[in-house]
């Protein structure tokens, strides 16, 4: 079985769904191979960043995002074992540098073991890792020292923005986004309960695609 999973690393539902994600695969058991693809919120924000707040109220939402959507997504994390979980006290940033080393992980054979060190570090200690100089000094401090060249020159782009490209023709309209075996997509974060339903759905025989039932994202130019 394979598994594409679109994301972005400052994508708060994201992190959760990588969480609830390979939960599910432990859980279920079945030989599954999960691909982790770019999809990228907001290349237009400054490299210097900006705060959630400040985010929120680009994209005209109201203040009460906070109470209403943000915490309980930290609490939904604290309880199913990500803590600490901060998709308030942070700030966001363009995120190309962060997915170009990604994808050269994933060269490495480290894809996978990269995606979940880049969410603890931005959704656990608030990183920053819009610049090339702050991804260069992640990706040292997890072993992907000599990515430097390779990002510098922007090996990687094309392939990033064609990860983006895929999904939305696929009908994508925003992260996290999910497809088995090119017959199930799962729009936005659900839990793991749900994923395993899905997963069990996938192996049985299927004569049309099925849209799975979608859960909460993260759009481009939207608050998170």
């Amino acid at each position: 079985m394979k598994i594409e999973f679109w994301s972005d690393i400052i994508c708060p539902y994201c992190g959760l769904m990588d969480h609830r994600l390979r939960a599910a695969v432990r859980r279920h058991g079945a030989e599954v191979r999960v691909v982790h693809r770019s999809f990228q919120l907001h290349p237009d924000l400054p490299r210097t960043g900006v705060t959630q707040r400040e985010l929120i109220k680009l994209a005209g939402a109201p203040a009460s995002t906070v109470d209403q959507v943000l915490r309980p997504i930290e609490r939904a994390a604290d309880a199913e074992g990500l803590s600490p979980y901060q998709a308030v006290d942070r700030t966001l940033g363009p995120t190309d540098h962060a997915h170009e080393l990604l994808a050269y992980a994933t060269d490495q054979g480290r894809g996978d073991e990269i995606w979940a060190a880049m969410f603890r570090a931005h959704f656990g200690a608030a990183r920053r890792l819009w610049t090339l100089a702050e991804v260069l000094d992640f990706a040292a401090e997890v072993g992907l020292a000599d990515a430097g060249p390779a990002l510098r020159d922007r090996r990687y782009r094309d392939r990033v923005e064609a990860d983006q490209l895929a999904a939305q023709r696929l009908g994508a309209r925003g992260a996290p986004f999910v497809v088995i075996d090119d017959r199930y997509a799962v729009p936005g974060a659900i839990t793991t309960d749900e994923l395993l339903a899905v997963l069990d759905q996938a192996r049985r025989p299927a004569r049309l695609p099925i849209i799975a039932a979608g859960g909460d994202a993260c759009g481009p130019g939207g608050y998170c």
